[in-house]
């Protein structure tokens, strides 16, 4: 079935601090920016909704290091790195959700303390394509609550890159084995 109204696109995390040069880099990650412009083109112009996720850290997160966290300071709100990487394509129609924005709560998946359920509900929405960074942290996140929330889920795997290869192998067969499944981009509109 083509991508249409009740299809929706969710680019999880494509912001400065995760492409290379930034605080919390993703090896490659900049790489899936023109593969992403192509799918929010085409969710556009089938009228499916196309959905942007960003990590929104205050300055003191509990992620981060120096407050007994695992990560570097990335993302944190109104900084360079929180922002989209700039040749990301940002359709007007566009939803923005914001998660991690508690200081005390650490939120991977775009369904954390956002509202996006109940905002793809109103949409009609039943497929849900994932993509993005990184293909073992948020994005992985992000599918596995829209398959548990009983969407039928794909993870895009040329528009999304991971930490290491063998965590995102981990990761893909982790995602399978919930029926979440694993296609190309070019795949898509023979799904």
């Amino acid at each position: 079935m083509p991508i249409c109204k009740t299809d929706a696109l969710i680019v999880v995390d494509v912001q400065v601090d995760f492409c290379p040069g930034g605080n919390l880099a993703v090896p490659g990650g900049d790489e899936i920016v023109a593969i992403v412009n192509e799918l929010i083109e085409l969710f556009e112009k089938r009228g499916g909704l196309v959905i942007f996720s960003r990590d929104w850290h205050p300055q003191r997160h509990k992620s981060f290091r120096d407050e007994g966290g695992t990560w570097p300071p990335h993302c944190v709100q109104n900084t360079k790195g929180a922002e989209f990487h700039p040749d990301l394509l940002i359709p007007d129609s566009a939803i923005v959700v914001s998660k991690a924005t508690d200081v005390a709560r650490e939120a991977y998946s775009a369904f954390d303390g956002t509202g996006l359920s109940e905002t793809l509900k109103a949409a009609g929405t039943e497929r849900i394509f994932v993509c993005g960074l990184a293909t073992d942290f948020c994005v992985k996140s992000t599918a596995m609550d829209a398959r548990k929330l009983g969407y039928d889920t794909y993870v895009v795997l040329d528009a999304s890159r991971g930490i290491s290869e063998e965590s995102v192998r981990a990761s893909l067969e982790e995602m399978k084995e919930t029926g979440i499944k694993i296609v190309k981009s070019f795949e898509i509109e023979s799904l």
